[in-house]
């Protein structure tokens, strides 16, 4: 060999080598999840390597295959990343992290693809996005139930006995949606895009603060965040399904553009199903058509700034409510949100960021396709609503803790008019007009701070907040009027929570909350005009007098785990005083012939509820997982000694999850057995709800990198159930039954 033949073969080996370290080499950005601030001093350890992140939260590291990544920081815990979350990281050029502040509360947290042991998460996956409802993602935990009036849409979430106006439901701790609907075909979760969905946080309680009074627990659907790249390149995904009962269609798609100064999106999903069959056979009406589309742009401003504007469009047409008077025709909503972030990193301000938003909705609804005989009148409601506001917030670095400070901004209101028709009897030919909101309008005003203190082996957090409540009516109705004289309110509510946790030893920690929280009456509450819009056909008349409901709750939490199990307990107790319920008033006359009569809503001196969630996640053998998670609250009216409505019984889940040919073959088998709910409010209409069980099974194998199916059925047994909380089939007297037997198939392209 010549001197020049072996100059060149150390140079190709060179070059080889110096390619295959590049291919291998990590280059990542460690940032916090809610600010974009870079994470600094975190430290990790990668199979023999170790290191600190710099003063841009970059860390560099050599890939190892098959190695797991630990890391761990003061303000952000101990967390770890396996082999394909460190691949992933690698790819994306960063990796997000929440603070401590979020970890410190009773939480549990629906989050997207994790692999972590931790009990408080579940996974989100592409089946998941293709959700045309987000409440549906809601269900994954026994925690949580829904009040459904229809087979297949809008499901309305109830948590704890907490539902409605008592939840706060958020979109990136800020946007909310106004339902438009009286009867609330279109709550505000039906408004949340699964698809662009990261996570879902469930802050449990009175006691998260920052994002609103939060009366019974707050969730938080978390937007996915600007993925930059240090190179110009195209990400996408697209993925179907089909589902055999209903005849369901879904899809949903995503496509974007990032470098390292802009992330550019755009992104819809379709889904659309028909009636589908009960256990029994039966016939649900459920028929239904949901569409969202929209657009996400990041831009990074400066190394310290970020601004990232979300569009949504959602549109729904032809929902039917078998429990309702009308079905859904057409519900149309435009949402946007933008956010602005700046690291400051300046004496003890470490960063500031401000949030705008808006959220309009138009509903139409009517009766024309019912089979009504005789059809006795022609009713349709067009009603609509707005939502927005704004919200800022600093975050301040202190030797021992973090504390946040801020404001926030919301203002909402609604109208609609419902106009009958009559085909036949004495008013055949003529036409009546009823203001369902008269046009009510709600703006809340808040202050807010939340200190977050570490000392040794104790954690504190102070929550405070101070809310101006003003509401009224701009087109007030005389048989309203005549009942109160005065609609305007102004209210200054209160809220405040303490929260203490401690490491008892090296795997095991306890936390005890005490809250008390606050809230005023909706515009439900506060405003509606002779509309049955409860669980019975009753109609409902607002109360603008109504004083604010009060929630003290405390909650005491467990958590024990290795890195093989997880176990958390979450107990909590509720003394509720002025909570907003109804009662008949045989004084008042309703304005349709065929209602029953009248509720007015009142303030209930004094209720209570208790209750417990356990969720316990195990390793197993060799690629086998099983978790169990259990879910029951306890409620009584102690004014008249009875139990209060719309109340889930005790819920059991249990998963065993297999992992085999190195990730690409997963199965689950899932049971689920709920018990029979015999605490009722008959005076609500209520009746016993019997007990049943479901058996689930799903496969999903992963053919290439960027290439997925699934497959399943859903109630093997073909058994014939329904939700305590669903509401009854109008005219039929019987509930709506939930679906029987279910084949489904789905795929998913990543690219």
């Amino acid at each position: 060999m010549t001197f020049n033949k072996f100059l060149m073969c150390l140079l190709i080996v060179w070059l080889c080598t110096t390619t295959l370290s590049a291919q291998k080499a990590g280059h990542v950005k460690l940032l916090d999840e809610v600010t974009f601030a870079p994470i600094v001093g975190a430290i990790f350890l990668y199979d023999t390597q170790s290191g600190i992140s710099n003063e841009q939260g970059t860390i560099e590291f050599i890939y190892t295959e098959g190695s797991t990544m630990k890391l761990s920081h003061v303000n952000y815990g101990k967390w770890q990343l396996d082999d394909l979350q460190v691949k992933d990281m690698i790819q994306q050029q960063q990796h997000y992290r929440e603070s401590i502040p979020l970890q410190l509360y009773p939480v549990t947290i629906i989050a997207v693809k994790s692999k972590e042991i931790p009990s408080d998460k579940l996974q989100i996956d592409y089946q998941d996005r293709m959700a045309h409802d987000g409440a549906t993602l809601l269900n994954q935990t026994p925690a949580i139930n829904s009040i459904r009036k229809s087979g297949n849409y809008g499901f309305d979430p109830v948590f704890r006995g907490f539902k409605y106006d008592q939840l706060n439901i958020v979109m990136n701790g800020a946007q909310s949606a106004t339902a438009a609907c009286p009867n609330r075909m279109d709550p505000p979760t039906s408004q949340m895009v699964p698809n662009m969905t990261d996570r879902i946080e469930i802050l449990k309680g009175p006691h998260a603060l920052r994002y609103g009074a939060g009366f019974g627990g707050t969730i938080n659907f978390v937007s996915s965040k600007p993925r930059f790249s240090e190179q110009s390149t195209t990400y996408g995904r697209l993925s179907g399904g089909y589902e055999s009962n209903s005849n369901i269609f879904r899809s949903e798609a995503i496509i974007g553009f990032s470098g390292q100064k802009y992330d550019a999106g755009v992104f819809s999903s379709w889904s659309q199903g028909n009636d589908y069959t009960a256990g029994n056979d039966s016939k649900v009406q459920a028929d239904f058509s949901r569409g969202s589309f929209g657009a996400n742009l990041g831009l990074r401003l400066t190394d310290r700034q970020q601004l990232q504007v979300l569009a949504i469009y959602n549109l729904a047409r032809d929902a039917d409510f078998p429990a309702l008077p009308m079905d859904l025709r057409e519900d149309d909503t435009w949402m946007f949100n933008a956010r602005h972030e700046i690291s400051i990193n300046k004496g003890r301000l470490t960063s500031w960021n401000t949030t705008v938003f808006g959220s309009f909705v138009d509903h139409l609804m009517n009766n024309f396709l019912n089979p009504l005989d005789p059809r006795m009148v022609n009713a349709e409601t067009l009603a609509t609503t707005y939502n927005f506001g704004g919200r800022t917030e600093a975050k301040w670095q202190y030797k021992y803790g973090i504390l946040f400070t801020g404001a926030d901004l919301r203002v909402e209101g609604a109208e609609g008019t419902r106009v009958r028709e009559f085909l036949m009897g004495p008013n055949a030919g003529n036409t009546l007009e009823d203001n369902a909101w008269q046009n009510g309008r709600i703006s809340k005003t808040g202050l807010f701070a939340e200190y977050n203190f570490n000392k040794y082996a104790y954690r504190f957090v102070f929550s405070g907040r101070l809310e101006l409540n003003n509401a009224d009516i701009s087109d007030p109705r005389p048989e309203f009027t005549q009942i109160y004289a005065e609609t305007q309110e102004t209210r200054i509510n209160p809220s405040f929570s303490l929260g203490v946790s401690r490491d008892l030893k090296k795997n095991t920690a306890i936390g005890l909350w005490m809250g008390r929280t606050e809230r005023s009456g909706s515009l439900t509450e506060r405003f509606i005009n002779y509309f049955p819009v409860g669980q019975d056909p009753f109609e409902m008349l607002g109360n603008p007098d109504i004083k604010p409901e009060t929630n003290n709750q405390v909650d005491l939490n467990f958590t024990w785990s290795t890195n093989k199990t997880a176990l958390n307990v979450d107990v909590f107790a509720s003394y509720l005083q002025d909570f907003i319920s109804s009662v008949i008033d045989t004084t008042l006359s309703p304005r349709l012939p065929n209602s029953p009569g009248v509720r007015q809503f009142v303030n209930i001196d004094e209720a209570f509820k208790t209750g417990f969630e356990i969720n316990w996640t195990q390793d197993l053998l060799k690629g086998l997982q099983h978790q169990l998670g259990i879910a029951y609250t306890y409620a009584q009216d102690l004014e008249r000694d009875e139990p209060l409505p719309e109340i889930a019984p005790l819920d059991f889940r249990y998963t065993l999850r297999g992992n085999y040919l190195k990730n690409k073959l997963q199965t689950e088998l899932i049971f689920r057995h709920v018990l029979e709910q015999s605490r009722i409010a008959t005076e609500f209409g209520e009746t016993v709800s019997p007990e049943f069980s479901l058996l689930d099974v799903k496969v999903y194998y992963k053919v290439s990198d960027t290439f997925k199916l699934s497959t399943g059925i859903n109630n093997i047994m073909d058994e014939n159930y329904y939700e305590h909380l669903n509401r009854s089939v109008r005219g039929a007297g019987g509930p709506i039954f939930a679906q029987g037997r279910n084949f489904f198939a789905s795929f998913n392209l990543k690219f």
